[in-house]
């Protein structure tokens, strides 16, 4: 019997508030025991339990996983978590200011505030007054000093927030003897006469004057102001910060120009006693280009600037706290290393807590709890963009939400994260720069050349404006970043016809607020409606011709015979034309409406096949019909059908492996679900008789479950051990006695599971270079096919498992190898490949393989393939989200029969029901979907998922010119082909009913 938990102080103050709402929350759940609660928060029983021990406050994230596991609010928890934080941190006494160390009362002088002088700099940056607190880049300004000593002009890139300002004011600086720093500002000809001039006492108007006239006077200047010292141990070095200034501040490009001159100049000149350093932000390296001076100039002159390595970033945490008489707590430290670790602009955010750390001190010690206390680097972070936000004006801060928002990207079942957009995204406006700038300069945006970021995504989840602006409405801004993604797709085709919104989309988009969108946005929508209103015109003109036409030739019917019967042709052609296209644009309404009205999807897709059977409108109807699987947790990464036809087992990327009943294929049932693999990303194969199931995952293991019961699947024998790295596939022999596993660690083995409960090693495989991806037997099991990254298929004689030997390679994919499926008599080998191919590989004589087709014309590539049982159909998945069905009973001239859309992701695994009349698929969206692949089962889908019959206005809307159809609904018994009979002209005439009272008369025979 598990120990019950120690009960609370009731005089615990906030730490026992913290633990006794955790233990609620618990017991809310269920009381699940902390065994449970591990296997669901990924942490161990002992970090949970202390969590709720009421002893110390846990971490954010391990409060929040607690409460996660306990299936709590985690956004409410969060803001508990941060009060109960700030009320220990008020309740722990002041630190003694340095000047009161001795205050027995533990206070900080009389006024009560911390007048000793802080060890970091925070978001400023470091000054040459602070360089005994600059630490971390010491071997950085020692490389950058011996370079300076040896060239005349250096130039830093790097990140805004990577440091170069500090590595130059209290790094460099000390170290030179006579130097002049200054940023350039508006007008950095001027400043620079300034700087000198105050180093001369003269006046700077002079110098000025002098400077506009001939860049090269600045030379001149500085060997006149070094004339009365000694000519080779004197020098000048100009230090000029945030060189960026002089493309963002400066308006006039002659002073720009003259400026840059200036500074090169003097630098390169063959008698000079100036060395230039420059620090430029890295997005601004392109501006630099611009001027063939400075190119040259920089040739060899470019010093990056990096992210801190580990123990650099130890040393720039600790050493300031060590000179100023404090300790940094080790958890404290761990903690800001592993979060600041390759962060490019996290510097002065970094300062900038352990700033405020510093004033929630604990005696001398600076400690994790102080840090979180001050809300750690988010804090900090959200203080700052509300500060910026608020200094904005209204039209400002209406273009600053757009900014931030496109730089957000939308969850989809997990955290928004950062988005990196070009500026091309964005309008150029001088606001736009405005904000961009000031972003960069209080370190919320990370400006890299042409490409703008979110510094921390911390930002994404601490900002609250943000986060109401995220939550306000999601279904809008999914809208809108498709309309970006099709902007670009468009510009991309360079603005063709085709890339166009039409119908629901165009309709859904006109629906954003025309002020959140870009110029080139709006010059999207504009030829997207221009062309709707086009097309339209022309339908309209079309059906005019044909009734003008028609007219006429009632005319003629009167004088000739021969002219009536032309007349009669040239009509229906007319007819079919506009049936055709009429019908192909519903066919893409009824795919857009599929997720949100499938009835009329499933109606409009019906009616357009009617209205032009062809392979568009029948790859529509199928499309629409599909039944889905929801309810996993998260995309699915294989589907297996059991021998009896009725249980499908799914796989998901987070190792869940589900059992379902789809006896009743479009009423599917959960059987059960449980963890194959804790570790994640479980793939599963099935034994020839459905009662045992193998499952490979990503922890290197194999494992093999009895399914005997679906409802209730249990694990057989010890969990199997050998590869070193992923188990990418897992296999069945036909016999059932023999497993074959392929891992990324280059290998295939094989598992002798004769006796489940005590599965053995047979043999490894080798020979491949690279990952072994899918693994496939024969069916006389005989010979074993592994594919692998290294683009080749390998065939393996396995008659004797034990002793396994190599039969052939086969060549010819041009990328990965990721799939592989014997036809059912054994003659044929399907392989797809990340070259977005499926080759077709004739292995009657296995030790002679040859090629014999290739299907082609995916988007991208082909994760899985699967035969019939007839072995004369072939389905494909592929991660263009497309499911396509190939006849390929002649190898050498394969068809495809349909392609079916629907998955919102890449689609990963394909199966045949027994019958081979459906196809099972499983998709990254996290659903599985059965599809029908015949029209008549399709027909009779679209019938069942019928709710309620398309309105006569829905029908004017979608299909004008086209007679509304009785509001016929399928009946018990009734054949589908008797059901939902529309009159479509020529498509339907000979299957139409009679006229019913109270319907109009029918226009498509007329059209």
């Amino acid at each position: 019997m598990p120990r019950g938990e120690r009960p609370l102080d009731a005089a615990g103050g906030p730490l026992a508030e913290f633990a006794g709402g955790l233990r609620e929350l618990r017991q809310k759940a269920g009381n699940p025991t902390y065994r449970v609660l591990a296997q669901r928060a990924h942490y161990s029983i002992a970090t949970l339990s202390a969590a709720a021990a009421g002893r110390h406050l846990p971490t954010r994230s391990v409060a929040l996983a607690y409460v996660r596991a306990c299936a709590g609010d985690e956004e409410q928890w969060a803001r508990t978590w941060h009060e109960t934080a700030t009320r220990l941190a008020a309740a722990e006494p002041r630190p003694p200011s340095a000047s009161n160390a001795s205050d027995e009362s533990g206070g900080s002088g009389e006024s009560g505030e911390d007048t000793a002088r802080p060890p970091y700099a925070g978001l400023a940056s470091f000054q040459p007054a602070d360089a005994d607190c600059f630490f971390g880049r010491e071997r950085f300004v020692s490389d950058l000093a011996d370079r300076l000593r040896h060239g005349r002009l250096l130039a830093l890139f790097g990140a805004s927030g990577s440091g170069k300002s500090s590595i130059l004011r209290a790094g460099l600086l000390p170290l030179l003897a006579d130097a002049v720093v200054f940023t350039p500002g508006w007008h950095p000809l001027e400043e620079c006469a300034i700087q000198l001039s105050a180093r001369a006492r003269d006046t700077p108007g002079r110098l000025l004057a002098e400077l506009s006239a001939d860049p090269v006077n600045l030379h001149r200047a500085v060997r006149q102001f070094l004339a009365d010292r000694p000519e080779n141990d004197a020098e000048l070095v100009l230090v000029i910060d945030q060189f960026e200034e002089v493309f963002t501040l400066c308006t006039d490009p002659a002073e720009r120009t003259a400026f840059i001159a200036a500074l090169v100049r003097a630098a390169q000149a063959p008698n000079s006693r100036c060395r230039v350093v420059i620090a430029v932000r890295a997005d601004f390296y392109a501006h630099c280009t611009r001027h063939p001076d400075l190119v040259e100039a920089l040739h060899d002159a470019q010093i990056p600037v990096g992210p801190m390595t580990t123990a650099e970033l130890r040393r720039a945490i600790v050493q300031p706290a060590l000179r100023a008489g404090l300790t940094v707590e080790g958890a404290l430290l761990a903690h800001l290393t592993a979060e600041a670790k390759g962060q490019p602009g996290v510097l002065p955010l970094l300062s900038h807590a352990l700033l405020e750390t510093w004033h929630r001190r604990r005696g001398n010690a600076l400690t994790l709890a102080g840090f979180q206390a001050a809300g750690s680097i988010e804090g900090a972070l959200a203080q700052t963009a509300e500060a910026l936000y608020t200094q904005l004006n209204r039209h400002q801060q209406q273009l600053a939400r757009q900014i931030f928002l496109r730089l957000t990207a939308l969850g989809e079942g997990t955290e928004d994260t950062k988005r990196r957009l070009t500026r091309a995204e964005l309008d150029e406006t001088d606001d736009t720069a405005l904000i961009l700038e000031r972003a960069a300069r209080a370190r919320l945006l990370t400006l890299d050349d042409n490409r703008v970021e979110i510094a921390h995504e911390a930002l994404i989840r601490c900002w609250p404006r943000l986060t109401s602006w995220l939550t306000e409405d999601r279904d809008r801004l999914r809208t809108h970043r498709r309309l970006t993604e099709a902007t670009d797709i468009w510009e991309s085709f360079n603005h063709d016809p085709g890339a166009l919104y039409r119908g629901v989309r165009l309709a859904t988009a006109r629906e954003l607020p025309r002020t959140d969108l870009t110029r080139r946005e709006r010059d999207f929508l504009d030829a997207s409606t221009a062309a709707e209103v086009t097309e339209a015109t022309l339908v309209r003109r079309r059906l005019q011709r044909v009734r003008q036409l028609a007219a006429l030739l009632v005319l003629l019917l009167l004088a000739a015979g021969a002219a009536f019967e032309y007349a009669v042709h040239v009509q229906h052609a007319v007819t079919r034309q506009r049936n055709v296209i009429l019908a192909q644009r519903v066919a893409d309404q009824a795919a857009a409406l599929h997720q949100d009205n499938p009835s009329l999807a499933a109606q409009l897709s019906l009616a357009a096949y009617r209205l032009a059977p062809d392979d568009i409108t029948r790859d529509g109807l199928l499309s629409a019909t599909a039944t889905p699987l929801g309810g996993n947790t998260s995309g699915l990464s294989t589907v297996a059908l059991g021998a009896d036809g009725h249980t499908l087992v799914t796989s998901e990327f987070d190792g869940t492996v589900r059992l379902w009943d789809i006896t009743h294929p479009h009423h599917p049932a959960v059987l059960s679900t449980f963890t194959a693999h804790a570790a994640g990303s479980a793939v599963i194969a099935l034994s020839p008789d459905g009662t045992t199931l193998a499952s490979g995952s990503s922890d290197s293991t194999v494992r093999i479950w009895d399914i005997g019961d679906p409802r209730h699947p249990v694990p057989y024998g010890p969990t199997l051990r050998g590869h070193t790295q992923a188990v990418f596939s897992v296999a069945f022999s036909p016999d059932g006695k023999t497993v074959a596993s392929g891992s990324y660690d280059h290998t295939v083995r094989l598992w002798d599971v004769t006796d489940p409960h005590h599965p053995a090693h047979l043999a490894t495989l080798t020979g491949h270079t690279l990952n072994v991806k899918p693994v496939a037997f024969s069916p006389d099991g005989r010979t074993l096919a592994s594919g692998s990254d290294d683009r080749t298929v390998r065939l393996w004689n396995i008659a004797d498992p034990r002793h396994p030997t190599p039969l052939a390679t086969l060549t010819g994919h041009k990328d990965f190898v990721d799939t592989l499926a014997f036809s059912p008599d054994g003659r044929t080998l399907a392989s797809g490949s990340d070259d977005r191919t499926v080759r077709l590989w004739n292995i009657a004589d296995p030790r002679h393989p040859a090629l014999a087709g290739i299907l082609t014309g995916y988007a991208d590539v082909v994760a899985d393939v699967a035969f019939s049982r007839d072995g004369r159909t072939l389905a494909t998945g592929s991660y263009d989200r497309t499911v396509r069905v190939w006849n390929v009973a002649d190898l050498r001239h394969p068809t495809q029969l349909a392609m079916l859309t629907g998955d919102t992701s890449a689609t990963q695994s394909v199966a045949f029901t027994t019958d081979g009349t459906r196809v099972i698929s499983g998709s990254a969206d996290h659903t599985a979907q059965i599809w029908e692949t015949t029209v008549a089962a399709a027909t009779a889908r679209a019938c069942a998922l019928t709710r309620r019959t398309i309105t006569r206005a829905e029908w004017r809307h979608y299909l004008p010119g086209t007679g509304y159809p009785a509001p016929a609904l399928p009946l018990a018994g009734e054949p589908p082909t008797e059901v939902l009979r529309w009159r479509l002209g020529p498509a339907a005439r000979n299957s139409r009913p009679g006229p019913e009272s109270g319907n109009e008369t029918p226009q498509g025979t007329r059209a």
